[in-house]
C-alpha cells in the first residue's frame, strides 16, 4: 500500500497548475496572463475560455499563437529533528509554454481547435531531494543509539547522502468543437479535449554515509563486531555445561591451580574470567573462587547471558539487513496515459454591452501506465497503472464593453475536486497507517480583469485573482501541496494592423505559507511548512483572414 501511495504522490508532483485548480492549468493565453479574467472572452482565446462566444468573431479564419516563460520556486521546511538540513528547494523553469488556437467562422457556425498544456508542462528539479526520501535515512542516528551500550566505539554520530530528483510532466490538451448561434442572444458549444499525458521521473540516492564512512561498509563492520559480542555471550550462557566435566576432579581448585595442573589453557582461563566480570564478579573475588563456586555463579547468570546473546544476534542481523538497503539507488521511469474531456458551453449576449458565459468541462478519466527502465527503489513496477483523473470544472464569466475606453471581465471557476480520488498521503499522520488525502471543499477562483483602451490600436490591462484551496491537512505533503494564493497581472494589447494583434503580459502568484503537522510512528509529531512563488511572462500574436 505504501508503495502505491508513493507512486500516486510522484504522479502529482508536477501537476500543480500554474494558474488553475489542483491539476488544471488555466493560464492558456497571453490575454489571460495580462488580465487573469477571460471567461467572458469574445476574442480568439475564447476557444479555451468561452468557446460558445466564438460566433462573435468576423466570418473567416482566425489563428493565434502564444507562449509563456514560467518560473516557479517551491520551499519546504521540515521540523523532523534528525535531518542535517531542514530546508529543501525545488525549481521549475519552463522556457516555452505554447498555446495554439484556430477558428473558422461562417454565419451561425464557428469550428475551433486548440492545443496547449492542460496540466503540468515543465520540469521540477530538487537538487537535495525531498524530506520523504531523507527522513528514513536520518533515523539511522537515533535508531542505532543503543550500540554505544555494546561498545562506545560503535556510537553513530552522523549521516550524509547525495540525493537528486527531477520530475517532468506534460498533459497536452487537444480541443475540437463547434459553436452555433441559436438566435441573436444565445449561442452554444459542444466539443471534446483529448488529453495525452506523459510523466518522467529520474532520481537517485547515492553515497549514503554513516560516521563519514560508506553506510553499507560501516553497518557490515558493526554487525560483525556485535556478532563477536553475541558469540562471547553465548559462550558465557553455555559455560555451566562447559565446566561440568571438570567438577569431579577439579571442583576444589582455583582457576590458577587448574591452569598450573594443565587442566585449563590460558585462553580458557581468560575466557572464564571475562564472563565472570560480565556477571558482576570482581577480579579479586575471581582469584579466590574455586571451580564449584565459579560453576554456581555461571549457572545463576546463564539466563541473563542467553538473553543478551539473543539480543545481540538480533541486532547483528538487523545491522546486516540495514546495510543491504544503504547501497546507491536510481529511478528512471516514464508514465503514459490518454483521457477525454467532454465540454459544453453557452454564451448569452442580451445586448452589445454585456455578455454572460457559462462552461462545464466534464471529469477526465485518466490512467497512467509505467514504462520502467530502472527502479532500484521498488516504487514503479513496470506496467503498473495509476489512476490520475482530472476534476470537472464549472466556469462562469461576465463581460462588459459599454465604454469605449474600458472593458471589464469578472470570472469564477469551481473545480470539483471532491469528486476525484487523490489517493493516500505518503507521510504518516497517524502512527503506523496511511491517511487518505481528503478534500474539505471544492477549489474556487474569483478574478477581475480591466482593459483600458488608450486608443483604437493600443490598450493596457490589469487583473487580480484570488483562489481558495479546499484541501484538508491530510492532502498536504512535500510531493504535492496546495496553498491559498492571490495573483496580480498587467500587460498590453497592440493592434499592429486590422488583422494582426500582439498581446503581452506578466503575472505573479503569491502563495500563503501552509504548515501541517505529521506524526512519525517512532519519533512523534513535527511540523512541516510549504511555500511557493510563480512568475509568468507571456507574448503572442493573433491573425485573421477575412
Amino acid at each position: 500500500m505504501k508503495k502505491l501511495a508513493l507512486m500516486a504522490a510522484l504522479v502529482t508532483l508536477l501537476q500543480t497548475a500554474f494558474g488553475g485548480g489542483l491539476l488544471t492549468n488555466y493560464n492558456q493565453s497571453a490575454q489571460y496572463v495580462r488580465m487573469l479574467s477571460r471567461n467572458a472572452s469574445l476574442d480568439i482565446d475564447g476557444v479555451f475560455y468561452n468557446p460558445a462566444g466564438l460566433t462573435s468573431l468576423q466570418d473567416g479564419w482566425h489563428f493565434a499563437f502564444y507562449s509563456q516563460t514560467i518560473f516557479q520556486k517551491r520551499e519546504i521546511n521540515s521540523g523532523f529533528p534528525y535531518l542535517n538540513d531542514p530546508y529543501y528547494e525545488g525549481k521549475t523553469t519552463i522556457p516555452v509554454y505554447p498555446d495554439l488556437y484556430g477558428v473558422y467562422k461562417k454565419g451561425k457556425w464557428a469550428f475551433s481547435f486548440g492545443v496547449g498544456p492542460a496540466a503540468g508542462g515543465g520540469t521540477a528539479t530538487f537538487d537535495n531531494g525531498l524530506p520523504s526520501f531523507e527522513i528514513p535515512i536520518s533515523k539511522i542516528v537515533p535508531s542505532l543509539a543503543g550500540l554505544t551500550q555494546i561498545d562506545p566505539a560503535l556510537a553513530v554520530t552522523s549521516y550524509d547522502l547525495n540525493m537528486e530528483l527531477e520530475a517532468s510532466s506534460i498533459f497536452w490538451g487537444i480541443q475540437l468543437g463547434a459553436t452555433y448561434d441559436i438566435n441573436k442572444v444565445i449561442s452554444v458549444y459542444g466539443g471534446v479535449r483529448v488529453m495525452p499525458a506523459i510523466n518522467t521521473y529520474k532520481g537517485s540516492i547515492t553515497n549514503i554515509m554513516v560516521n563519514n564512512t560508506p553506510a553499507a561498509a560501516w553497518l557490515t563492520g558493526a554487525a560483525t563486531q556485535v556478532g563477536t559480542f553475541a558469540t562471547a555471550m553465548q559462550a558465557a550462557a553455555d559455560m555451566p555445561q562447559t565446566l561440568s566435566p571438570y567438577l569431579a576432579d577439579g571442583g576444589a581448585y582455583t582457576l590458577a591451580q587448574l591452569e598450573g595442573a594443565g587442566m585449563l589453557t590460558s585462553t580458557q582461563k581468560a575466557q572464564i574470567e571475562t564472563g565472570l566480570v560480565y556477571a558482576g564478579v570482581s577480579p579479586e573475588m575471581i582469584s579466590g573462587m574455586n571451580l564449584t563456586q565459579i560453576h554456581t555463579a555461571y549457572t545463576q547468570a546463564s539466563p541473563a547471558f542467553q538473553d543478551k546473546a539473543n539480543q545481540l544476534n538480533a541486532t547483528s542481523a538487523l545491522l546486516t539487513q540495514t546495510s543491504g538497503s544503504m547501497n546507491d539507488k536510481e529511478v528512471d521511469v516514464k508514465q503514459k496515459g490518454l483521457g477525454f474531456t467532454p465540454i459544453v458551453a453557452v454564451n448569452i449576449a442580451p445586448n452589445d454591452d454585456w455578455n454572460i458565459a457559462l462552461k462545464y468541462e466534464h471529469k477526465t478519466y485518466l490512467k497512467l501506465e509505467n514504462d520502467t527502465k530502472i527502479d532500484e527503489m521498488g516504487l514503479f513496477p513496470d506496467g503498473a497503472k495509476t489512476q490520475n483523473d482530472v476534476p470537472a470544472i464549472f466556469a462562469a464569466g461576465v463581460g462588459y464593453r459599454g465604454l469605449k475606453w474600458l472593458e471589464a471581465q469578472l470570472s469564477y471557476n469551481l473545480y470539483f475536486d471532491k469528486n476525484v480520488d487523490y489517493g493516500y498521503n505518503v507521510r504518516d499522520k497517524s502512527a503506523g497507517k496511511l491517511v487518505h488525502r481528503d478534500i474539505d471543499k471544492n477549489y474556487y477562483e474569483l478574478a477581475l480583469g480591466l482593459q483600458f483602451n488608450l486608443s483604437d490600436k493600443f490598450a493596457f490591462s490589469v487583473g487580480g485573482l484570488r483562489s481558495d484551496m479546499g484541501v484538508a491537512d491530510s492532502y498536504q505533503s512535500d510531493f504535492s501541496f496546495s496553498n491559498p494564493s492571490h495573483s496580480l497581472a498587467a500587460g498590453i494589447c497592440w493592434k499592429l494592423t486590422d488583422r494582426l494583434t500582439m498581446d503581452a503580459g506578466v503575472l505573479n502568484t503569491f502563495y500563503k505559507k501552509e504548515t501541517v503537522t505529521f506524526e512519525d510512528p517512532t519519533f512523534g509529531k513535527y511540523d512541516e511548512s510549504y511555500k511557493k512563488t510563480t512568475t509568468s511572462i507571456s507574448a503572442g500574436i493573433s491573425y485573421s483572414i477575412f
